[in-house]
């Protein structure tokens, strides 16, 4: 079998050698007799999954002991109404930073569930330069009582990444959305009151989301929402107030120690720093034949996204692409071109490979 170099969005490419271990437990863990996806979640063997997790989890984002950790469903969409129903308390306020179409859809989100009970509101957008960089600092209007402020650390769509040592002065707790970067980078999670992050980009396979919140915001959910969505009950329950997300919850515990593996976060960020040269250099030496829209210093080095001279050009540039074993390229529909995410399990080969197409195709058609 061949695989392919695969720069899909999410869910995304996994490391190999993670996938090679799957294949080799799936049908006995560790000499349990079964597969992780068959065992009791209430089980001595899962039980050591999860905890495992967590604790690697802590040791790669060096977590405080005063934050909770929690593998829940849903998906980062459902934090945009599970957020506001958690922190935000009945008369008072929260403030959204807006960069990009994940960070519209959480406002969006959390005004309709607020509606009537709390005040939402926009505090500052970069719509208007169709979100092709972030906020400065005089387009934000943030009120220090807020309970919360929002913001996307990375916007898959549009392909913008905030500096996470830039982070805004909010003089409010910091709330962010770091789906699709989350340990690409070291981070200070101590600057943040809660952050949340769907799996299928960074961390594994969709089904699980990283949620990790600091203590003392714990109790203050609403008391009309489910059992479930209740962050401080879920904390209480380790996780497992109902079934959680086993399989997910597992594979995302072997790329925890594959992260490990590879000299943790700061040396995995060297790695991700300069897979993203490599493919700007590209789009940027090119002579306008490719075209990155985002302000240099907001690039992420996660997803970018690209447009061809000659939009005429497209369907052969993904069609011969794919045909060179380089899959999922095609932009976001709302923007449109192309998109290669470039995620820690992308292998520098596969960037590489990327760009040399680029450059033949460029000769080819310029």
């Amino acid at each position: 079998m061949t695989r392919i170099w695969n720069f899909s969005a999410g869910p995304a490419v996994l490391p190999a050698e993670v996938l090679e271990q799957v294949k080799d437990e799936m049908l006995d863990w560790h000499g349990a007799g079964c597969g992780v996806m068959e065992m009791s979640h209430r089980g001595k063997e899962f039980t050591s999954i999860i905890e495992t997790a967590e604790s690697d989890l802590r040791a790669l984002l060096g977590i405080p002991a005063n934050y909770k950790v929690l593998f829940l469903q849903g998906g980062a969409t459902q934090q945009f109404a599970q957020l506001p129903m958690n922190l935000l308390p009945a008369g008072g306020s929260a403030d959204y930073l807006v960069t990009g179409s994940w960070s519209k859809k959480a406002l969006k989100e959390a005004q309709h569930v607020a509606a009537g009970i709390a005040s939402v509101r926009n505090a500052g957008s970069t719509e208007a330069a169709g979100f092709t960089r972030n906020l400065d600092a005089g387009e934000i209007s943030i009120d220090a009582n807020a309970a919360y402020v929002h913001l996307c650390t990375n916007e898959t769509i549009h392909g913008l990444e905030l500096d996470c040592s830039r982070l805004p002065q909010a003089g409010a707790p910091l709330v962010a959305d770091m789906s699709s970067h989350i340990l690409s980078r070291p981070v200070d999670v101590s600057k943040y009151a809660m952050i949340y992050a769907g799996a299928q980009k960074n961390v594994g396979p969709s089904g699980v989301t990283l949620v990790i919140v600091r203590e003392d915001l714990l109790g203050k959910a609403w008391k009309t929402i489910p059992s479930i969505m209740d962050y401080a009950v879920m904390a209480e329950n380790g996780s497992m107030l109902n079934t959680p997300p086993t399989f997910a919850i597992y594979v995302a515990g072997l790329v925890f120690q594959w992260l490990k593996r590879q000299g943790g976060l700061a040396e995995v960020e060297k790695i991700n720093r300069h897979k993203a040269e490599l493919l700007y250099a590209c789009i940027d030496e090119s002579e306008g034949f490719y075209r990155n829209p985002v302000r240099i210093a907001d690039r992420s080095r996660m997803n970018v996204p690209f447009t061809l001279l000659r939009p005429e050009l497209d369907a052969a540039f993904l069609a011969e692409s794919k045909a060179a074993g380089l899959a999922s390229l095609k932009g976001h529909k709302s923007v449109g071109g192309m998109r290669a995410s470039i995620y820690n399990a992308m292998p520098t080969d596969g960037v590489r490979t990327l760009v040399e197409f680029m450059n033949d195709f460029r000769k080819r058609n310029a």
